[in-house]
């Protein structure tokens, strides 16, 4: 039997999905339904809800969507059916034939596609199928929830008898109206209506002359409302039929409720199977939201979920456009209990209330946000010590309301037991208050519950190393700037960093220093060191994502050069089968040019049909035969090979006429002068310039001197100064 508290439901702010859930219900009923969610005792009707909320997610993706399950409550006419010789209005009848049809064509539904929703199926199976309730009101009511005129034969005479007497009321009013228009009696509007009935509009001075009944007047008294004599006599009579229409009608809504009476526990039925339905859709609708799953749920004693969001965090991250940052946690029988240390504010508590949350909805028959191989089992108790837990109302200081809290974990421990204890310890004397925290955490230990508490207490975090079955996690914070990284990481306690982040605020070195004095060596080297240790686990942390991002790139890029590989293969082929196909026809070509050549020589018409046909018979061994369809394939495939090719070698033919016609840039010829160092351009002997005069210059090669042109001459090296 599953039992869990109101004050843990609080604690997990169980509410605020249930809120959520309500406000996407269609029916008010639904939306009051949503809010009393609440964990199922039983785990066979848990496993139903969960694969009916699944089912309704799948009809999100596939082609057989779940019709319109919305309807207008019937609760006061079923609390009306329920009392004797009491009757419906028309309204309520019509509203009972709509819910009886939405019903209907959902049952009928779910029955034809029960392969896509068993458990919803299994659901309406208990309920009736019956046609006799929408038969029964539309032989009274129309759609528009008026009553019929054939509803009885006395309706149908008494309602032909109104219609024949109001053509006699219009017919003598008309007649009224004409004849006392053209004495100039009647105002300008002429006719009104009065107590529903219609009036000549008389000029108060005439009021005398018009013979008829006085039924009001105008504000101002200038006008009199007066019914025709002749009307008045039909109008009598049209208000005697009206007045049997309406007990007829009485008897008639009498009849017909007395014949729905019987149906009326169907009726409950029907509105508490909707109204299920209208709640199930909306948990459906919310797993939408939260990317929710159906985890394994296993009879062993693990509980895994990876990469787990909080629900309520994750909706209004995304609402504000922020990075929800999900956790990984398992608790097993080997691995029971998870202390979580760090610094505030790094989100021990988030991680914490993530598992107890998810675990709550799950039981709840909803789906969580987890990876698709995560897995629980059920647990009987979810204990919860969160938030600020001071009872005003009962005069208890913090402390002594964690201690009547602890006593009631003892009472209800077991290793059916979840238990979330944040902040564990505090409250007390730090020294007093963490070795009774001790003993608490030992005593959990060995009743073999499972457990996730946040502490600062070293000693905690000491015996979570010690127990063989119990295991330290800290939040990683990035050891620079000291800013949360919130990443719950198991195996290793963390750092309060209490002085580091002292430090950061502001707070002068040496005042740290002095502080630092006045406690144990021991504990601030204890600290110093898991604040290290966790500096090189959020290094490691670092280079393991770099890695593997790394790793993803180089498979990315392996992926993309197979492809292009396969491509290049596939494109080599298609061109060496259009070469030798060309080859092919180029060597048929020649054979034909050389029978061609012989009958230009001997002019043997036999001989030339002979070799003709026999070119032919040898290509035509080699060939295949194809239906038109495949023969149609080749072409079409060869056709494209040749266009390719056409494209490229355009491409090839292009490029090489823009180097053709690129100008050649030649570097710029430097200006000669005296004294440089020059050769002559088909000559190998270097000289230096004497003397430049014009266009030529004097060259002295030491034993002789030669007078060139400037244009023949190539720079060597400048002279010296």
């Amino acid at each position: 039997m599953i039992s869990i508290t109101e004050k843990t439901l609080q604690d997990l702010q169980f509410p605020t999905v249930l809120e959520t859930i309500s406000e996407i219900c269609n029916t008010d009923i639904g939306k009051q339904k949503a809010l009393e969610i609440t964990p199922f005792r039983e785990k066979e009707s848990l496993m139903s809800a969960l694969m009916q909320t699944s089912e309704y997610v799948s009809s999100f993706q596939n082609n057989n969507a779940i019709p319109n399950h919305g309807f207008d409550a019937i609760t006061h006419e079923i609390k009306f059916l329920a009392i004797e010789d009491s009757f419906l209005e028309v309204g309520s009848f019509r509203k009972i034939a709509t819910i009886s049809e939405t019903t209907n064509v959902l049952l009928a539904f779910l029955n034809k596609f029960n392969d896509y929703y068993p458990n919803l199926c299994a659901k309406s199976s208990v309920i009736q199928l019956t046609k006799a309730i929408i038969t029964l009101v539309d032989a009274v009511a129309d759609k528009y929830g008026e009553i019929k005129d054939n509803a009885s034969p006395r309706l149908l005479e008494i309602r032909r008898e109104m219609n024949l007497v109001r053509g006699k009321v219009n017919q003598s009013f008309g007649s009224a109206l004409t004849q006392y228009n053209s004495l100039g009696y009647l105002d300008d509007i002429k006719e009104s209506f009065v107590q529903n009935r219609r009036v000549l509009a008389v000029l108060a001075m005439y009021r005398r002359k018009v013979k008829g009944s006085i039924l009001g007047s105008s504000k101002t008294g200038s006008i009199a409302y007066i019914e025709p004599e002749n009307t008045l006599k039909y109008s009598r009579e049209l208000a005697n039929l009206e007045y049997e229409e309406k007990e007829e009608i009485t008897k008639i809504l009498k009849q017909l409720t007395n014949a729905v009476r019987p149906f009326l526990p169907l009726l409950i039925q029907y509105q508490d199977f909707l109204s299920d339905i209208d709640v199930i859709a909306a948990k459906a609708k919310y797993a939408n939201k939260i990317n929710g799953i159906l985890p394994a749920i296993t009879d062993e004693r693990r509980l895994y979920f990876r990469e787990a969001f909080h629900p309520i965090l994750y909706l209004n991250n995304k609402q504000k456009k922020e990075v929800t940052h999900p956790q990984t946690i398992e608790l097993s029988q080997e691995n029971r209990i998870i202390v979580i240390s760090g610094p505030n504010a790094g989100g021990k508590t988030i991680s914490m209330k993530t598992v107890g949350l998810l675990q709550l909805m799950l039981q709840s028959g909803m789906l969580i946000p987890v990876h698709e191989r995560s897995e629980t089992f059920l647990f009987d108790r979810i204990l919860t010590d969160i938030g600020d837990n001071q009872s005003i109302e009962n005069h208890l200081s913090t402390y002594s309301y964690r201690l009547k809290n602890m006593n009631y974990f003892l009472k209800k421990c077991n290793k059916r037991t979840m238990f979330l204890i944040d902040e564990f310890g505090t409250g007390s004397d730090p020294e007093l208050g963490g070795a009774l925290a001790e003993i608490f955490l030992e005593e959990f230990y060995h009743r073999e519950a499972f457990g996730l508490i946040t502490t600062h207490y070293s000693n905690l975090k000491i015996l979570a190393n010690e127990l063989p079955y119990a295991t330290n996690a800290n939040m990683l914070f990035d050891e620079k700037s000291l800013e949360p990284m919130y990443k719950l990481v198991l195996g290793q306690a963390g750092s309060s960093f209490t002085f580091e982040v002292a430090l950061k605020n502001g707070i002068p070195f040496g005042l740290i220093n002095r502080a630092k004095k006045k406690i144990e060596i021991g504990k601030v080297r204890f600290d110093k060191t898991i604040a290290n240790l966790q500096k090189e686990r959020s290094k490691l942390e670092k280079t393991s994502t770099n890695l593997k991002e790394e790793e993803t790139r180089a498979r990315e890029e392996s992926k993309k050069m197979e492809n292009i590989n396969v491509k290049i293969k596939q494109k080599l082929e298609s061109y060496q089968e259009l070469y030798d196909s060309n080859q092919k026809t180029i060597y048929i070509g020649q054979k034909i040019e050389d029978i061609a050549e012989k009958y230009f020589n001997n002019k043997n018409k036999k001989d030339l049909i002979g070799e003709f046909l026999k070119i032919v018979e040898i290509e035509n061994s080699k060939r295949k035969k194809a239906t038109p369809k495949e023969a149609k394939a080749i072409i079409a495939k060869k056709k494209e090979i040749i266009k390719e090719v056409e494209i490229k070698v355009e491409e090839i033919r292009i490029e090489k006429k823009e180097k053709k016609l690129k100008p050649v840039i030649e570097k710029p010829k430097p200006i000669l002068k005296v004294g440089d160092r020059v050769r002559m351009l088909d000559g190998k002997s270097i000289g230096s310039i004497d003397k430049i005069e014009k266009n030529k210059a004097v060259v002295n090669y030491g034993l002789f001197t030669s007078k060139v042109s400037l244009e023949e001459l190539e720079f060597v090296e400048a002279g010296k100064k």
